[in-house]
């Protein structure tokens, strides 16, 4: 049965189960789902995600329910088996109007304010007294970013996503509604997110990309690519954003992903606005590059996971060319990704739907957390620089699990 409700998000966090439940919310729109009524397993393999969204499709038809939706979450590159269900019951909040959660463009000038950064953490291996693992390390990571960087000036490629882990071994059981909820606080304006995938191991995080939403014929993607890390300090924290609106290397790796998403959206589309420049946007830790898109849908055209399964993987977590990408990453990555980067979302039989990329996340499995962050890199990048932007972006989970940590007296 689905209920169709306008909670604040903090509602739907607190409506979540972790054992069979479904998250998906932002300020102004989410969706929380639980139980399972029909089921799908989609094979590793080619072409994953138009299976997927074949699978999806033939899970709603069978749906005795009104108003069903179907959710899940698909790997980076159909590595490892997707997992898709329509739940037993759904709550969805409705935003007053618009989009649910779309940001309007504005000027790309560094705001006079954005989300209060937090204070930089000690390095990984020191948060919040947790033990913790990097792999790659470090100066690993820094190597393979250099080889990357080498193989671009041979031209063998023009971007490539190079991601690390961190691997939390945690005195107890992590609360994963506690995770999520200290998520919520600090990036309220990111997707918190949860769901289990096919091997059973919880998926959470807060990611601030959404790939795709789709409405009747109205489909709004908000590419980002390009990114610096925040500081506490207000002076320096303007200077960072200035100094990423004004970087010609972040710029190019902005540029290539919106062209890429541009072009493989531009078939489905009789009309398709794109903004001219991208803008600035920020997490308590992050700056980033931004573009809102914004198209009118053919009769015909595909679902919203069809949509989101023609545009992954986007240059903004794999690379471009995306053969010489992807052999890159599986060569210099020593961690399969598996469902991190990612798609986490949910479809109806209209083929209205939400889909972001996981990002900013881990795995929990037991008192095991596993947590990835990546960077883009291309002509111009410096090993050392992009070692700390993922630094940066571990920091919203390693505060949200030390949080939860302590308030059960570890750490």
């Amino acid at each position: 049965m689905r209920l169709d409700l306008t909670p604040a998000p903090a509602d739907l966090l607190a409506a979540w189960e972790p054992q069979d439940g479904f998250l998906l919310e932002r300020a102004g729109g989410g969706l929380v789902a639980a139980g399972t009524s029909r089921e799908g397993v989609v094979p590793p393999g080619p072409e994953q995600g138009a299976r997927a969204a074949e699978a999806a499709a033939a899970l709603l038809r069978g749906a005795d329910e009104d108003g069903a939706v179907a959710v899940g979450a698909l790997p980076f590159d159909g590595g490892v088996p997707a997992r898709l269900w329509v739940p037993r019951r759904v709550l969805r909040t409705t935003p007053a109007s618009g989009m649910p959660g779309h940001r309007h463009p504005g000027d790309a000038e560094p705001p006079a304010e954005g989300p209060p950064p937090v204070a930089r953490r000690a390095p990984a291996g020191d948060a919040a007294g947790l033990d913790a693992h990097p792999d790659p390390a470090p100066e690993a990571y820094a190597a393979a970013v250099a080889e990357a960087v080498e193989r671009i000036r041979r031209g063998d490629l023009r971007k490539v996503v190079l991601a690390r882990t961190l691997r939390l071994e945690l005195a107890t059981r992590p609360d994963p509604a506690a995770v999520l909820r200290g998520l919520h606080r600090r990036d309220p304006e990111c997707h918190t997110f949860a769901v289990r995938g096919a091997d059973g191991r919880l998926l959470l995080g807060a990611t601030p990309e959404t790939l795709l939403r789709r409405r009747g014929r109205t489909v709004v993607c908000d590419p980002m690519a390009g990114s610096a890390p925040r500081s506490p300090d207000p002076a320096e924290d303007r200077a960072a954003a200035q100094r990423l609106l004004c970087s010609a290397k972040d710029h190019r790796e902005h540029r290539l992903v919106v062209e890429a998403m541009t072009e493989a959206l531009a078939p489905f589309c009789d009309h398709l606005e794109v903004e001219p420049r991208p803008r600035l946007t920020a997490t308590a830790t992050v700056w980033h590059l931004a573009t809102s898109m914004r198209g009118r849908l053919v009769e015909g055209a595909p679902s919203a996971l069809g949509l989101a399964a023609a545009l992954q993987p986007t240059p903004a977590v794999c690379g471009t060319p995306t053969p010489a990408a992807l052999e890159a990453i599986h060569e210099l990555e020593p961690v399969p990704r598996g469902l991190y980067s990612g798609l986490v979302g949910w479809v109806d039989a209209t083929g209205d739907g939400e889909w972001v990329v996981a990002l900013r996340c881990a795995t929990l499995s037991g008192r095991e957390a596993r947590l990835y962050a990546g960077a883009g890199i291309v002509e111009g990048s410096v090993p050392e620089l992009e070692v700390a932007e993922t630094e940066a972006k571990f920091g919203a989970l390693l505060s949200a699990l030390g949080a939860a940590a302590q308030a059960t007296g570890v750490g």
